[in-house]
């Protein structure tokens, strides 16, 4: 798989628009650009079974978050609070992310 371009960040706050978790919001944890796949935080919780070791001497089952498809989240708008698709501009010599419905820039 190629490095793809993606239309969100570590950092930002999206919700997620389809999958089991769809209407949930959080913030993007990690993301993984060759995988076009990102790991929000409280989305896509899995249970992991863990031996006993060092760090966890007790073992058992963990829950944690597993990665979801980019294509299934959207940011959301700095100024409404609600899903926005994203848009590019170019600022003082920078190219910045712009949210579609207010216009108002993604990037701090």
């Amino acid at each position: 798989m190629s490095q793809v371009k993606m239309h969100v960040k570590k950092g930002d706050t999206v919700k997620v628009i389809s999958g089991k978790d769809k209407g949930k919001e959080g913030k993007i944890l990690e993301a993984y650009p060759s995988k076009s796949r990102v790991l929000v935080e409280g989305v896509n919780m899995v249970k992991k079974h863990s031996k006993p070791s060092q760090a966890n001497p007790q073992g058992g089952i963990l829950n944690q978050e597993a990665p979801i498809h980019v294509s299934n989240v959207m940011p959301l708008d700095p100024k409404t609070n609600e899903p926005t698709r994203v848009g590019y501009k170019e600022e003082n010599g920078k190219k910045v992310r712009v949210a579609k419905k207010s216009g108002e820039v993604l990037d701090k």
